[in-house]
């Protein structure tokens, strides 16, 4: 059986790195994308299951341009978006967007037994 598919968006190595590890040990498939331009191109040819979206990307595409076009996509509505972000005032404004928002820095257990929820 094929493991679903998680994107982990994250402009920082290390932290999807980390997130990464996190979505494997609960048994998904991950791909990590650091900019926003490739989230986009990307997610016009796969479905994933759950997406880890940092709001702050470089070069001009934010993860609210992904988040918004993840959800204006029908192929994309069972995807699971958790927004994770270092504003909490940004993350107070998408909560009716994303199924999920953390605001960093995340601990990983806390967002192990989210995404065992989420799930």
């Amino acid at each position: 059986m094929e493991k679903p598919l998680a994107l982990v968006i994250e402009d920082d190595k290390d932290v999807a790195e980390l997130f990464s590890l996190v979505l494997e040990s609960k048994g998904f498939e991950t791909e990590i994308i650091r900019t926003g331009r490739v989230a986009l191109a990307l997610l016009t040819v796969v479905e994933p299951a759950v997406v880890l979206l940092d709001l702050h990307l470089p070069f001009k595409i934010s993860g609210i341009d992904v988040l918004r076009r993840i959800r204006a996509d029908r192929r994309l509505a069972q995807t699971r978006v958790v927004v994770i972000t270092g504003h909490p005032h940004m993350a107070e404004t998408l909560h009716e967007e994303a199924d999920l928002v953390l605001v960093k820095p995340v601990d990983v257990t806390q967002l192990s037994d989210l995404i065992e929820r989420l799930i």
